[in-house]
């Protein structure tokens, strides 16, 4: 962004000075343009205004912003998939279920840290693009708040070179938003001489983060029933992980108030917990073979009620003592 910002020269555009476009002696007696120079100046202004109102407006940086933190804590899966699959093929040996039994498993296991890599990069460079447009903004929008006609007259060039620019960075961002192949350079498929094997694609694809339902989730006295979604449902069920641990524990024995269980609802009550102690709680989706990258999970921290020694009877009875 600093290469775009300094081959603008917006720096020494003087924005705050609204006469820096004509000589100072001349400043006093001409206060306004030519009919045909502010007919220039307003039109490539409305256009300028026109572009941070649709193009680059705040309101889509917004979603834009909102969609980059999401895919922050997406999950990233490979998709093995024939290159040329026909619609209703029935052909089992071409369905993707079969052509993965057909892979070498480590050179499969080559690819998946490949898929971890481009995704890893893919997110930053997503986080550049996005800064870029930020910057790119603010820098337009002080251009546009400017008095200073300069920009709009002699310099518009460069205006123009600018905008070209922010709209070349929204679409490579847009682009970069949906995952893509990944480039296999070796034979993944071991020969097989009774059938043919046909080509084959892998696919990084995205599933939404699972998350906790913080309004269903809750504890008890000794136990808490725990809630959780995923924004888009998949076609099929899915296997979660739901991790509890005591926080602070006090004694040998408290440790062990922890544990990992395999979920294959959305919801799970776990039981024989501690009164009156706060449990950390965190739901991922259960690991599978396809699995590149889970950089986010979501954890809730709940405390439990206290016991019927701990509430409102042990502070009656306290009381019944000193009186």
């Amino acid at each position: 962004m600093s290469s775009h910002v300094a081959g603008l020269g917006l720096d020494k555009m003087k924005l705050g000075n609204p006469q820096s476009f004509l000589d100072q002696e001349e400043a006093d007696d001409q206060q306004l343009l030519e009919p045909e120079a502010w007919r220039t100046y307003t039109e490539r202004r409305n256009a300028l205004r026109e572009f941070l109102t649709s193009d680059l407006s705040p309101h889509l940086l917004k979603r834009h912003h909102a969609r980059m933190q999401l895919l922050r804590k997406c999950s990233y899966y490979i998709e093995v998939l024939p290159k040329h699959l026909a619609l209703g093929d029935q052909n089992l040996l071409v369905l993707p279920s079969a052509v993965f039994q057909l892979i070498d498993p480590r050179k499969f296991q080559r690819m998946k840290k490949v898929g971890t890599a481009q995704t890893k990069i893919q997110l930053l460079l997503l986080g550049d693009l996005l800064e870029q447009l930020d910057l790119g903004r603010a820098e337009l929008d002080a251009l546009l708040q400017s008095p200073d006609p300069r920009p709009f007259l002699a310099d518009w060039a460069l205006v123009e070179r600018r905008l070209a620019d922010m709209s070349a960075v929204m679409d490579s961002f847009l682009t970069m938003m949906v995952p893509g192949r990944l480039h296999v350079k070796h034979r993944l498929v071991s020969d097989v001489s009774a059938a043919k094997i046909p080509h084959i694609w892998l696919m990084l694809s995205t599933k939404m983060p699972v998350m906790f339902d913080r309004k269903e989730s809750a504890a008890h006295q000794d136990w808490a029933r725990l809630r959780w979604f995923v924004t888009i449902q998949p076609a099929a069920s899915e296997q979660y992980e739901l991790r509890f641990r005591l926080l602070d524990p006090r004694t040998q024995q408290e440790c062990a108030q922890c544990g990992v269980i395999p979920v294959a609802a959305c919801t799970f009550d776990v039981r024989n917990l501690l009164p009156n102690r706060s449990y950390k709680f965190t739901i991922k989706r259960a690991e599978t073979s396809t699995l590149v990258y889970e950089p986010w999970r979501d954890s809730l921290t709940l405390q439990t009620k206290p016991g019927p020694l701990e509430g409102p009877a042990l502070s009656h009875s306290v009381r019944e003592m000193i009186f």
